[in-house]
């Protein structure tokens, strides 16, 4: 069984990783941009407006962004506090995952559960490239659990909670949050056959909860946009914020139309998950394969009712709709990650409540195996793609190698070892990945080298303008404000210019010259490629760019 000191110690490990990784520059594209978005809504005192640089931002809702801003307000405009809503809705989604695992099961499934998911390397990855999807992820598990509360023993704090959770995600990300929600709920509502729950009149107060939830939302759409309909959103003018969020949104998402179209593979999402629920991958695969074939056991009648089908017909369900998406990103699997941990959960603590202890062997073998692909992972990391001294990364590796040793001869039950050998496979690689390779990595992105350079020479309040129309969203976010469009004919001299070598030459055939140059290398950093990686070759793919000052003539 999971021991208090297995999991406090795996716990803390794993917020130890989630806080080596709050300080690190932000990302670009999308934790750059939202992060401006939301400090915008500060320096400029709306919080109803939604803009993405020049454009009014008819796409994503308020919330995610408003937390930021709230963040931003408290804190001030830093990489953490941007950060620090999602760690916190994660935190939440962690302690919820085992509130529905020891609900579906038992304390020891809710603890397993709670580990899983705060380890699963997409979560991990969710808290230091922050999107919406940690605020959607954290509020959605909390929702489900406690609305599951009030399936299974009538829990009336369950059901109101639980409208609060769904107006939270709904606020979050759109429609996508009630069908995650209750996808779920309606597998586990029509396997007990439970209806008479949907007909209490309490339902209709936790109605009015999620309404007033979402109702700031709403108001902010309705001011921005339904009161100015000669606004042109994505070439149509008459949009209506509220009846986009209430009914176009989502159908948008799935047909393409409006955000483009970026993939018709089909099995996008099942060949992605391979990666982003490590190390446990293989355990969910086995979790999820079982539980198949015992529900198509128990179609034929060859076996007893299983516990629950909540998460097993939730996965199943919300993989083939979004699978249909012309648009998919890694990140969209992210809702089904506690799903997947509850149900890992539930499957590993049943193999060792019925005996299978020497298939739990097997399997914390493999977990052991993953552990090793990681240090040699590590090492590359530590030895060759930013490599460290020396001494300090052969020390590292020993130790690391050492406690792996001890856990695995000291630890005698295999479920325990199962369990530690794959939160250490998370910590390992990801406070390496969060200390020391992200930070590494983003010395490549021009824009918020540039941005700490600048402000250390420009006057305090000076604009930097751009030519071209490429988005500048570290640049903006860490020199305090967006970058301004121009033409060669506005600029004046004295001004800060943030340039592409074409730029600069555009300039020397105009004669303009300049008396600062600032020179940062860039490279798309979120599209890792093998000649990046490799330290020999990684100059051919860098490209420059630059904040010149002009000089007069």
């Amino acid at each position: 069984m999971i021991s208090d000191r297995i999991f406090w110690g795996g716990l803390l490990g794993i917020i130890g990783v989630y806080i080596a990784g709050l300080p690190a520059t932000l990302m670009e594209n999308d934790s750059a941009q939202f992060a401006v978005m939301a400090m915008r809504m500060v320096q400029e005192n709306d919080f109803l407006s939604l803009w993405k640089g020049t454009e009014e931002y008819l796409d994503k809702p308020h919330m995610h962004y408003w937390l930021a801003a709230i963040s931003f307000k408290i804190f001030g405009f830093h990489a953490w506090a941007y950060r620090l809503p999602a760690l916190l809705f994660t935190l939440l989604g962690g302690y919820s995952a085992y509130g529905l695992g020891k609900l579906l099961y038992n304390k020891n499934s809710g603890r397993m559960a709670a580990l899983i998911f705060l380890s699963a390397q997409t979560i991990v990855l969710s808290v230091i490239d922050v999107r919406t999807d940690a605020v959607l992820t954290g509020s959605a598990v909390f929702a489900i659990w406690q609305l599951a509360r009030y399936l299974e023993g009538g829990r009336t704090s369950g059901l109101l909670a639980g409208a609060l959770g769904a107006g939270i995600a709904f606020s979050t990300k759109g429609q996508i949050a009630l069908l995650v929600i209750g996808l779920p709920l309606l597998c586990q509502l029509a396997y007990k056959r439970r209806w008479e729950r949907l007909l209490n009149v309490k339902v209709l107060l936790a109605l009015l909860v999620f309404i007033l939830a979402i109702s700031p939302m709403l108001y902010a759409y309705y001011q921005q946009f339904d009161l100015h309909p000669e606004k042109v959103i994505r070439g149509r003018d008459h949009r209506s914020g509220v009846f986009f969020i209430l009914w176009e949104q989502s159908f948008e998402r799935l047909s393409g139309e409006g955000v483009g179209s970026n993939s018709s593979d089909y099995v996008f999402f099942f060949h992605t998950f391979l990666w982003v629920f490590l190390p446990w991958t293989l355990m969910g695969l086995a979790a999820f394969g079982t539980g198949f074939m015992a529900g198509w056991r128990r179609l034929q009648g060859r076996i007893a009712k299983p516990a629950e089908v909540l998460t097993l017909g939730g996965i199943a369900f919300i993989f083939i709709i979004i699978s249909f998406a012309q648009f998919k990103l890694p990140h969209y699997l992210n809702i089904t990650i506690p799903l997947f941990a509850v149900l890992t959960a539930g499957f590993l603590d049943r193999q060792h409540r019925e005996g299978r202890l020497r298939w739990l062997r097997r399997a914390a073998g493999v977990q052991a195996g993953i552990l090793g692909i990681v240090v040699l992972l590590t090492a590359l990391i530590v030895c060759w793609v930013f490599p460290w001294p020396l001494w300090a990364a052969l020390l590292f590796l020993a130790v690391v190698l050492a406690l792996a040793i001890v856990f695995y001869a000291r630890i005698r039950e295999p479920l325990p070892r199962l369990v530690v050998l794959s939160v250490m496979a998370c910590v390992v690689a990801n406070l390496v990945m969060n200390a020391w390779f992200y930070p590494e990595l983003l010395t490549y992105q021009a824009g918020s080298e540039l941005a700490a350079e600048w402000r250390r020479e420009a006057s305090a309040g000076q604009p930097i303008y751009k030519l071209s129309e490429e988005h500048t969203w570290a640049l903006d976010f860490y020199s305090g404000s967006p970058a301004l469009h121009t033409d060669l004919e506005g600029l004046r001299p004295g001004m800060w210019l943030f340039a592409r070598d074409e730029d600069l030459e555009r300039l020397k055939k105009r004669q303009l010259g300049w008396d600062r140059q600032l020179t940062a290398d860039q490279f798309r950093i979120t599209r890792l490629q093998a000649r990046f990686v490799n330290p020999a070759t990684r100059d051919q793919v860098l490209n420059r760019r630059h904040l010149v000052r002009i000089r007069p003539r």
